[in-house]
């Protein structure tokens, strides 16, 4: 059974950091593509970040240079290092894992709440 598992949400203020984890078991982990997605209240589900299985890295504008993902094979985990936090970061926060064989795998786990004050 495939599980994603995210943790570190909270309740931070502006200007602080938060490190997501996202868990992974079930899975032949290091040959996945993670991302990491937001959805605010009201709003579409976004991507966040992602990391390919060989280590290459994408953000979207909003994040640049405030976030930061890596992952951990050893340990099937992969983590969203947030800092510089603004209010509009708020959203649960989702992690995904994607690999493509002859058709499109996916998983998704079930989110973490972050809640940036201003």
């Amino acid at each position: 059974q495939v599980q994603l598992v995210e943790s570190g949400g909270g309740l931070v203020q502006a200007g602080e950091s938060l490190r997501l984890s996202c868990a992974a078991s079930g899975i032949i982990f290091s040959v996945y593509g993670i991302n990491w997605y937001r959805q605010a209240p009201g709003k579409q589900r976004e991507k966040v970040a992602g990391i390919s299985s060989g280590g290459s890295t994408n953000y979207a504008d909003s994040v640049k240079g405030r976030f930061t993902i890596s992952r951990d094979n050893a340990k099937n985990t992969v983590y969203l290092q947030m800092n510089s936090l603004k209010p509009e970061d708020t959203a649960v926060y989702y992690c995904n894992a994607v690999r493509v064989v002859s058709s499109l795998i996916t998983y998704w786990g079930h989110g973490t709440q972050v809640t940036v004050t201003s």
